[in-house]
Parts: C-alpha cells; sequence; structure tokens
C-alpha cells in the first residue's frame, strides 16, 4: 500500500473471544473443550421451545418481516415496550423514546462515540469489556473507574464514585450493569437511588446496562432504572440476546428517560438517533417477534425455570469454590456468571500444572513465556490441562487476579464435575510453586 491505512489500535483486547483462538489451537491437538468463556444459554445446551419457535414460524410467512424498519425500530414494538413501561407508573415515555440497534454491542458503541472525546463515562471496575473498549476508544485515554469489592459482596464504593465524580471534572455519566457482568452482583433499589442521586447532585447522566434485569434469583430483589430515575437524564439498555434467549437475533434498543429536561442531554440523543440513520434501520424479524414471545401464556413460566436453572448451579459453583484456599468467591445472584477472584499473592509465574500430551505442553510453556497477567497465566494452563476454557478476570479491566466462568450448562452432573475439576486444579496449580 501507498502508506499505512490501519488506525492504530488500542492495545485491548476482547479476551472472550480471544481466549477462543488458543482454545481452537488446542482442539487441532487432540482437545476437547469445555466452553465457559461466553454467555451463550444456546451454545451450553438450552432448548428453545417449540411454542417461540411457532411464534417466528408464523411472523416469517409475513413479507413485512422480510423489510426494511423505521430507523429507530418496528412502531408496534416500540409502542408495546413503552406502553408496558408506562404502566409500572414511575416514568412516562413515548414509542419515540426507544430506538433499536442490531445488539447491545452496536448501541454501546454508537453511544459512546457519539460522546465528545473529552467527555468520560465513569464505570465500574471490573467492567464488562464491550463497555470499556468503546469508552476507550472513544477517548483514546484510560477510564475513570469505581471499584466493586469482592470482599464486600461486590458493593460498589460509593465514596470513591463520589469523589471521583467531583474530583474530574471530565465525568459526564455513571456507567451502572445492574445485574453485574462479570460478578453477578444484583444492585438494592437504595444503593441505585444513591448513584442516581450523585448523578442529579452533580449534573450527569446516567446508563444502566440492564441486560439482565429479569434475571434475579436466590430471593435476592432490585429495580429498573424507570422505577428510580426521577428527572435525571438517563439511558437504559435492554436486549433480548440473554432473556429470551436468543443471542444470534443481534437485537437490542435504548429507553430514553427525561431527555427534554436537557437540551444537551438532547443532542447527545439526537447524535446517536443520526448515526443509526445512517445504518437505515436494525434486523426486523426480531423486533416483530417481541411483543408476541413476551406476551405468550408460556413465556414467564419458560424463563422462571431457567432462573431456577442458574440459581442451582450458582449453589453448587459456590458451595465446591468457597472453601478452596486462596479464593475469594462471592455466590452469584443474577446474570448467569460466576466471577472468582485469588487472593493477593497467590498467583506467580512459576506454578504449572501437569499436562500429559507433550504438543500441548510445549504450547502453553510458549504462551506462559510471554508477558502476561498472573491469572491469564493460569486460565492458559487450566485451559492446556483440562480443556476447561474460562476468562481472566483481567480481561474485564481490573487489577484483581481471577477467572470468570458461566452457570449455563444444562447437564447438572457435568456442571458440577467441571466445577470440581477447576477447583483441584488450582489447589494444585497454587501448591506447584512451593
Amino acid at each position: 500500500m501507498r502508506f499505512e491505512i490501519a488506525r492504530g489500535g488500542s492495545g485491548l483486547t476482547y479476551e472472550i473471544r480471544n481466549i477462543v483462538l488458543i482454545a481452537n489451537k488446542l482442539k487441532e491437538y487432540g482437545m476437547d473443550i469445555i466452553w465457559e468463556n461466553i454467555g451463550d444459554p444456546v451454545q451450553k445446551g438450552e432448548k428453545i421451545p417449540d411454542w417461540m419457535k411457532e411464534v417466528l414460524t408464523e411472523i416469517i410467512k409475513e413479507d413485512a418481516s422480510f423489510a426494511y424498519s423505521p430507523t429507530k425500530g418496528v412502531d408496534t414494538t416500540r409502542k408495546f415496550l413503552a406502553d408496558r413501561l408506562n404502566k409500572r407508573g414511575k416514568v412516562q415515555i413515548t414509542p419515540e423514546d426507544i430506538i433499536f440497534f442490531n445488539g447491545l454491542g452496536d448501541a454501546i458503541a454508537r453511544a459512546y462515540s457519539s460522546i465528545q472525546v473529552d467527555a468520560r463515562v465513569i464505570m465500574p471496575e471490573p467492567t464488562y469489556s464491550t463497555h470499556f473498549m468503546a469508552e476507550v476508544l472513544h477517548a483514546s485515554f484510560p477510564p475513570n473507574t469505581y471499584r466493586l469489592n469482592p470482599y464486600n459482596h461486590w458493593f460498589p464504593d460509593m465514596r470513591e464514585l463520589e469523589q471521583k465524580v467531583k474530583s474530574h471534572k471530565s465525568i459526564v455519566g455513571i456507567l451502572v450493569i445492574n445485574p453485574d457482568n462479570p460478578t453477578g452482583f444484583v444492585y438494592p433499589a437504595e444503593t441505585l437511588k444513591q448513584i442516581v442521586q450523585i448523578a442529579k447532585d452533580n449534573d450527569l447522566f446516567v446508563v444502566f446496562d440492564e441486560t439482565y434485569i429479569n434475571i434475579v434469583y436466590n430471593g435476592k430483589k432490585t429495580v429498573p432504572l424507570s422505577d428510580i430515575v426521577g428527572d435525571v437524564p438517563a439511558i437504559s439498555m435492554k436486549g433480548i440476546s440473554k432473556e429470551l434467549p436468543w443471542p444470534g437475533s443481534r437485537c437490542g434498543w435504548i429507553e430514553v428517560y427525561n431527555a427534554d429536561k436537557d437540551p444537551i442531554f438532547a443532542r447527545f440523543i439526537n447524535t446517536i438517533f443520526h448515526q443509526k440513520m445512517s445504518e437505515v434501520c436494525s434486523t426486523t424479524l426480531p423486533q416483530l417477534a417481541i411483543p408476541k414471545i413476551m406476551t405468550h401464556p408460556e413465556y414467564q413460566n419458560y424463563l422462571d425455570e431457567r432462573k431456577k436453572h442458574y440459581e442451582k448451579l450458582s449453589h453448587i459453583a459456590y458451595d465446591i469454590l468457597k472453601d478452596v484456599p486462596c479464593l475469594m468467591v462471592n455466590k452469584t445472584n443474577g446474570a448467569f456468571y460466576m466471577t472468582v477472584v485469588f487472593n493477593e499473592s497467590a498467583l506467580n509465574n512459576r506454578q504449572k500444572l501437569r499436562i500429559e500430551k507433550r504438543e500441548i505442553k510445549q504450547f502453553v510453556e510458549n504462551l506462559a513465556k510471554e508477558t502476561i497477567e498472573h491469572d491469564k497465566r493460569f486460565v492458559y494452563y487450566l485451559l492446556a490441562a483440562t480443556g476447561i476454557c474460562v476468562v481472566p478476570l483481567t480481561s474485564f479491566f481490573t487489577p484483581l487476579l481471577g477467572f470468570r466462568m458461566t452457570l449455563l450448562d444444562k447437564d447438572v452432573a457435568e456442571f458440577e464435575r467441571t466445577v470440581k475439576t477447576i477447583a483441584e486444579k488450582i489447589t494444585e496449580y497454587i501448591n506447584s510453586a512451593k
């Protein structure tokens, strides 16, 4: 080429997918992989019920399901979502306050890229990779974060959040992921109200990623942003990838609250909309399906059964891992991930796991020679020794060392074997350098 055409990278890696490249290489050596890296219920054995498939079969018979939708989304679906929200009576929106995207990844990318480069959104630490990468890429500068504390059940450090908001004048918004990915923490209503109040007191907007808002269990309670937002400018991000579940639909939306109360925020939302307009629209078929599936008489029962399953697996994982030396483990109460933290100084670059096959051993030892985080080194050895593919916690942009796994396996006995194997290998790994 005449000159370099690729834009310089940020150095950030989406490890949830990147670890797949390592796992696929091990598959070439004959390793069977147990995929615990990504939150895809279907990949982990979730059977989509016949009634849901029948709904889609009927919709696809309609020619309209093949057509473009309006840029903001299918009118009837946006009205359905707005009416359902307005019935709660806490906030009132119109269909025009809802914009559909090709999955929340699309919504996240467009939202952050619509913010001026010198304006920042403070986010939780650890945080979901897509939010972090989009925010950093828009500003080309390290992020502002507030810590979630694993020694306090992953509660956010509210004092730190308030102090940073007051001292960093570049911060214009606060991100909350509720229930949280990767930690599985469910925010109590009072904590959410405090965050909204901090935003109000400092003239900020809030972004709540509520992908898992209807996947809460173990007796925990939370509230959607719409119940507590008051008159604070805000965006709620929602989707069907995890809830229906239909991750391949690439269908998510934002609900905009109180844009009429702040002209600066209104211009920000308009910028997002015009970005979406350049793409014409989002996928039509899944939008048409949302009202029919969510009002189906079997829908709530199906969702409740899935939540019971995640609750059961959260107990199994917690009971096995909580007594493993050098670990800090909190029970997952929402979404379907468990995040495990290693105690400080538990990991080093001398630890190993026994690997039988010579080619695999050589491969992982070459990876371990690189300058990598200690938890990533453990994840590589675990993968090479057992085929279990988890995600290092430092990939969620935190100095905490650990890993995230899913609670999705439909085979309970197989899941229990997987967790027990992880527990055994953690002990073996930690003791290997003594």
